[in-house]
């Protein structure tokens, strides 16, 4: 599991490091420029390279990331921004190296910067800020900010894209922002680079291991971390040799309206995909040829109303149920899912329309059974009332609502983030930006439906159903690529995802 600090905690990591490992901090900052200018090295081996470095530690990096590359003979121009006329002492301290260093151009900008003409070939190394800014950007960095985002040279960026800050970014000034092409951040992933509005200055993040002490990382108390296949993996249960489709749970899917068939018919492809033994569809009169049709292995239950849902079912002999996706919004949909959603009992899942149905009915979310999920995407969310725009504000309140409201919320996106009662975030790693397509929710809600049908608790199946969803979506785009993948696609991935992730297990 990748946990996720804050700026004081990552600066109290590196100190309790220091002290464990026996080094002095210009040793740690050595790592850090190491580990940088050998990925620069492989990444872009040709090509001269313009070194930003910034007056404290995250222009320390640059800097000995500047002599390291000229001493493997690359053509490198340094400028140190010094207008405060203070350099911290590790920053000072590689100054003096470059310096003794041939073949490196290098240059202290106390006052008047000339900036260079930087060719479309060449490598910028951004190093003037890192994770200790507070505040957004302005007069002279903001200005030198603006002149690096307008070369047309690529841009690396030291841990973060300076002006970037670790969390809350909502008031920034994003023409204040370095655009890099790569940040290679040390150690551990800063949330702010998981959030999709800051996508354009994150570029390609790349994670550098420097050795930071994991028992600092691990007694650092933190509400946010990354999952990862080692810890998705011991999560999955073995399935008894002598198992048979009562063993592996019953699903009840409530999906699909007049035109909407194919909601239902992907939901329930990718819930019997995951290991289901039953899956029961309830769906309009009008859905009953092509769901018989396409998923032949399903139950389906068709609803009194030729075109749309109506009626709540009795949920006595399912284990888990899923409503929304293609049901609609219309008035008689919308009494049958809130009596719907009273009457279960089992774990219960609420997808597309179910929360619009939410959204337009926005007290029935207290009437709404302790630990069920939800999984809108960001404007389900925001039709919800949600009060935010940006995606760190939006975060806020999912954990909150998730709190206040004992829910599971799986707000979906690049980094798809689980907002647990209890405050915890788990944010998924697997997925790309084909999975950016119609559909591709419903496959979600087929996949933890499913997973909570064969008795997952929640938090399981929402943790292991997102890793093997984008997992499944990863496999598909290797295939066909992201352009041209479908939600189709990812369903028949997922025999491959529960392959690779180790779900062939048994007893």
């Amino acid at each position: 599991m990748i946990r996720i600090l804050t700026a004081p905690q990552l600066k109290e990591v590196d100190a309790r490091t220091i002290k464990e490992q026996g080094i002095s901090s210009l040793e740690l900052m050595e790592r850090a420029a190491g580990a940088a200018a050998l990925y620069i090295l492989e990444h872009f081996p040709v090509g001269k390279v313009y070194v930003f470095a910034g007056h404290g530690n995250n222009g320390g990096d640059a800097l000995a990331v500047a002599r390291m590359l000229g001493e493997r003979g690359r053509d490198v121009e340094a400028y140190l921004f010094n207008t405060s006329g203070y350099l911290s002492a590790d920053c000072a301290a590689n100054k003096a190296r470059l310096q003794q260093t041939e073949g490196v151009a290098f240059q202290e900008i106390t006052a008047q910067f000339e900036p260079p003409t930087i060719e479309a070939d060449a490598l910028i190394v951004d190093g003037l800020f890192g994770t200790g800014v507070t505040k957004p950007l302005t007069g002279g960095y903001a200005v030198l900010v603006k002149f690096l985002n307008a070369s047309p040279a690529k841009i690396v960026s030291l841990d973060m894209p300076s002006g970037l800050m670790c969390e809350d970014n909502t008031y920034s000034v994003r023409a204040h922002i370095v655009r890099a092409d790569v940040t290679l951040t040390f150690q551990l992933p800063k949330l702010a680079q998981l959030l999709a509005d800051n996508a354009d200055n994150v570029g390609r993040l790349e994670i550098l291991n420097i050795g930071l002490s994991p028992e600092a990382i691990a007694d650092a108390p933190t509400e946010f971390c990354i999952s990862e296949r080692a810890d998705i993996l011991p999560l999955l249960k073995p399935r008894s040799p002598f198992g048979h489709k009562g063993t592996f749970g019953h699903a009840l899917l409530v999906c699909g309206s007049e035109g909407m068939a194919g909601a239902a018919i992907l939901c329930a492809r990718a819930c019997l995909r995951s290991g289901v033994g039953k899956t029961t569809i309830h769906s309009a009169r009008c859905n009953t040829l092509p769901l018989q049709t396409a998923v032949p292995e399903a139950v389906l239950l068709p609803d009194s109303k030729e075109h749309f849902i109506s009626e709540a079912i009795p949920t006595d002999n399912y284990q888990a149920v899923a409503i929304g996706p293609g049901i609609g919004t219309a008035r008689e949909t919308s009494i049958a899912f809130i009596e719907q959603v009273r009457h279960s009992r089992q774990t219960l899942l609420i997808d597309a329309d179910g929360i619009n149905i939410l959204a337009e009915h926005k007290g029935w979310i207290q009437q709404i059974p302790a630990d069920t999920i939800l999984t809108p995407h960001p404007g389900e969310f925001r039709r919800l009332g949600i009060k935010s725009v940006d995606p760190f504000s939006a975060l806020v309140e999912a954990r909150e609502m998730a709190q206040q409201n004992s829910l599971y919320i799986v707000l979906k996106g690049r980094y798809t983030a689980i907002c647990t009662p209890n405050g915890q975030t788990y944010f998924n790693p697997t997925g790309n930006s084909g999975m950016g397509t119609a559909g591709s929710g419903d496959v979600l809600t087929g996949v933890i439906t499913s997973l909570l049908a064969q008795r997952y608790n929640p938090l399981d199946a929402c943790r292991i159903g997102c890793y093997v969803h984008g997992l499944a979506g990863d496999i598909a785009a290797r295939r066909y690529g992201e352009i041209s993948l479908t939600a189709s696609d990812i369903i028949e991935a997922l025999p491959g995802a529960f392959q690779e992730l180790g779900g062939e297990i048994s007893r």
